[in-house]
């Protein structure tokens, strides 16, 4: 019961919609209208011609769960679906062999072959979706492509579209509770986007900044939703239980104890850079008029909304276990 209430709660916090198989044709899978709808190639004459991303429960359970078993490492797999007009419907996800490193994932011939073969394998049983894209993980750095990730997100849209890449937060997502997770794709080269003004802001670690900034412009992020049906419930029960112990088993305090650390290390120091900039320049980065453009926070700001993440996600573990400490150390008094 417990845990049913829990997948509950987890679908209602991630937005998850449940749909009717026998009414949406969201599973159903038209090879031919399919085929001719990749071969027209609409994307190419609109850069920003795809601009949602629809994943099923149990390949988002699936790649969460890959994603927290890296720890510290990034980990890679890749993800099998479909196009539906401006939108890419993911329909399952499958982890990768690959080796992974603090700040990098790479595919090597053995991934190659292993995702060739489990395609293959996948239509003898009737799975006829292609693969439509590639997911890893920013183990406590958030969502977003770096320069690694952009070469390889736009080599693969030449050879292998339509394609896309998504990345989860394992670290973030276990300190929130709800799936940190983003969808990208590239621009193609030599394309400049409009200046769309400041986009939404997030934590970014102060090493990462640069890496961030230089190609934030490089690509573009796809709202992100979710959903499931009743043809999905056995298959969701199996993996939720198992999610779901492993949570349960788990202090968000402890578990990320790690990147709360850094987290605090980081801010320290880019309260420091602001402090520095304030007492050389008489006053903070972008408080004058000239120094930001518009719309644009402060450097003081952004340290200032970094800590109150930090607050709350502490706050967060430490209700967590109050609650489980109530649920389940809590000796009965009997009469």
């Amino acid at each position: 019961m417990d845990a049913e209430i829990a997948r509950k709660t987890w679908e209602l916090q991630n937005n998850v919609i449940a749909v009717d198989p026998s009414v949406d044709q969201i599973y159903y899978y038209d090879k031919e209208a399919n085929n001719k709808e990749v071969n027209g190639k609409p994307w190419a004459k609109d850069p920003h011609y795809f601009t949602k991303v629809k994943i099923s429960v149990v390949a988002l359970i699936k790649m969460v769960m890959h994603a927290r078993s890296g720890g510290v490492n990034e980990v890679m797999g890749m993800m099998e679906g479909k196009i539906s007009g401006d939108t890419m419907i993911i329909m399952d996800s499958f982890a990768l062999p690959v080796e992974g490193t603090e700040t990098r994932v790479s595919a090597m011939n053995e991934a190659n072959e292993y995702m060739v073969n489990h395609l293959e394998k996948g239509k003898e049983v009737g799975r006829l979706e292609n693969a439509i894209g590639w997911y890893h993980s920013h183990p406590g750095y958030g969502c977003w492509l770096s320069g690694i990730d952009v070469g390889t997100q736009s080599m693969n849209q030449q050879f292998q579209e339509p394609w896309v890449a998504v990345v989860i937060d394992p670290n973030r997502t276990i300190s929130a509770g709800k799936v940190e997770i983003g969808a990208f794709r590239t621009f193609p080269q030599g394309y400049r986007p409009p200046d769309e003004g400041p986009s939404e802001y997030q934590t970014i670690p102060l090493h990462k900044i640069e890496d961030f900034g230089v190609h934030a412009k490089s690509y573009y992020q796809l709202e992100v939703s979710h959903f499931k049906s009743t043809l999905d419930t056995h298959l969701l029960e199996l993996l939720w239980k198992k999610y779901w112990v492993n949570t349960l088993s788990q202090s968000p305090l402890l578990t990320n104890r790690e990147y709360a650390a850094f987290q605090m290390a980081d801010l320290a120091e880019k309260l420091e850079q602001a402090d520095s900039a304030l007492s050389q320049n008489g006053r903070a980065p972008g408080f004058s008029p000239g120094d930001k453009k518009k719309g644009e926070e402060s450097q003081l700001s952004k340290v200032t909304r970094d800590s109150s993440k930090i607050t709350v996600e502490a706050a967060h573990g430490l209700i967590s276990q109050v609650l489980k400490n109530y649920l389940f150390n809590k000796s009965t008094v009997t009469a």
